[in-house]
């Protein structure tokens, strides 16, 4: 796999584990606070994993002591001055950041090691799976601040993982969720310590790399389009479709052959 050389500002791209991809928000002093910058980079460096073959999984975390801190109110003095079609253009270059990481073809694993706070939530919810340390806590923000609390995303995603009645509460109110309920209610898949938090998630991360590729990334479509979908019988038209192609792949054969000598496959996703 080759990460993408670009000299990142809010950013730091590493390749920690075999056709994994780590990706980590750059700003500890700000607490990773969200900026123009930061939503194209992040725009870009998704965009750039997703035309990388040999990338099978992204692990996204924050540097420092917090995931996210939501977008950097020292550079929101300009918002209320910018007129409803400005406004509307600085929304969209956000969203487009976080529609490229939910977008990507592999799966990804938001490691959350802090708050992850308004905007930060909405980029922990575009994640797969989501693994959150002991001290980690979640909030919908916006309220706080005279905005709505679906943004980016949240409303949508938050009321597929937690139900409406949960959804509204949290978004209502803007209150934190500590990881411990986070967990309980489905924001969050498991909780485990400050110091395994990154290793376990890149453990997973290389779980799913040992997978077939093509299997994964259908997978990954099935469950996102079928998020959408409104019938059962729509749904199982999808996935009868994404069997369908990879038989015609070389990946489950390989899987069968590898099954019938007792030893590990070797997926090329071909």
């Amino acid at each position: 796999m080759k990460i993408p050389d670009e000299d990142y500002k809010t950013l730091r791209l590493s390749e920690p584990g075999t056709d994994v991809a780590l990706v980590e928000l750059n700003r500890p002093s700000r607490y990773n606070a969200m900026t123009d910058t930061m939503f194209d980079e992040l725009e870009r460096a998704f965009t750039a994993l997703d035309d990388e073959d040999g990338c099978r999984a992204v692990v996204l975390t924050g540097a420092g002591q917090a995931f996210c801190a939501g977008y950097d109110l020292a550079d929101a003095e300009d918002l209320p001055g910018l007129g409803a079609l400005g406004m509307l253009d600085r929304q969209e270059r956000a969203a487009r950041a976080l529609l490229a990481v939910r977008s990507v073809r592999v799966p990804v694993i938001a490691a959350v090691n802090g708050a992850a706070a308004g905007g930060g939530m909405s980029l922990a919810l575009a994640a797969d799976i989501r693994l959150a340390a002991t001290g980690a806590k979640f909030n919908a923000a916006f309220v706080r601040i005279g905005l709505s609390a679906g943004d980016l995303g949240a409303s949508w995603l938050l009321t597929r993982l937690i139900g409406p009645a949960q959804t509204s509460e949290i978004c209502f109110t803007g209150r934190m969720v500590l990881a411990e309920e986070a967990e309980r209610i489905g924001l969050v898949n498991r909780v485990v310590a400050p110091d395994a938090l990154l290793p376990e998630a890149l453990a997973l991360a290389e779980t799913i790399a040992a997978n077939s590729p093509g299997g994964v990334q259908l997978s990954k479509r099935a469950v996102q389009a079928n998020m959408e979908i409104s019938s059962y019988a729509a749904a199982l038209e999808l996935e009868n479709r994404g069997q369908a192609l990879l038989t015609r792949g070389s990946d489950m054969p390989e899987a069968l052959a590898a099954f019938k000598e007792k030893r590990k496959p070797l997926f090329t996703g071909c």
